[in-house]
C-alpha cells in the first residue's frame, strides 16, 4: 500500500472545516480560505475514525467547523 503525504496548508490563510450536505449529510473535510471563501476538499468522511485521520495527518486539535 502506497501512502500518500498529506497536502501542505497554509495555516493563516486556510481554516480547516467539515462540509456537510445538508440533504444527504455526507461530510467531506478540507479546507476553507479565509479570505476568499473558497473551499478545498480532501477527504471525505464516513465516520470518526475517518475524521481521527484527517486531524492527525494534518495535526490538528480541537472541533472542526461546520460549513454547509
Amino acid at each position: 500500500m502506497i501512502k500518500k503525504r498529506p497536502l501542505p496548508y497554509d495555516r493563516e490563510q486556510d481554516e480547516p472545516v467539515l462540509r456537510s450536505s445538508i440533504c444527504t449529510g455526507e461530510q467531506v473535510a478540507g479546507f476553507c480560505n479565509r479570505q476568499t471563501g473558497r473551499f478545498r476538499e480532501v477527504m471525505l468522511i464516513r465516520g470518526q475514525d475517518d475524521l481521527r485521520r484527517f486531524c492527525r495527518q494534518y495535526g490538528i486539535q480541537g472541533p472542526l467547523r461546520k460549513i454547509y
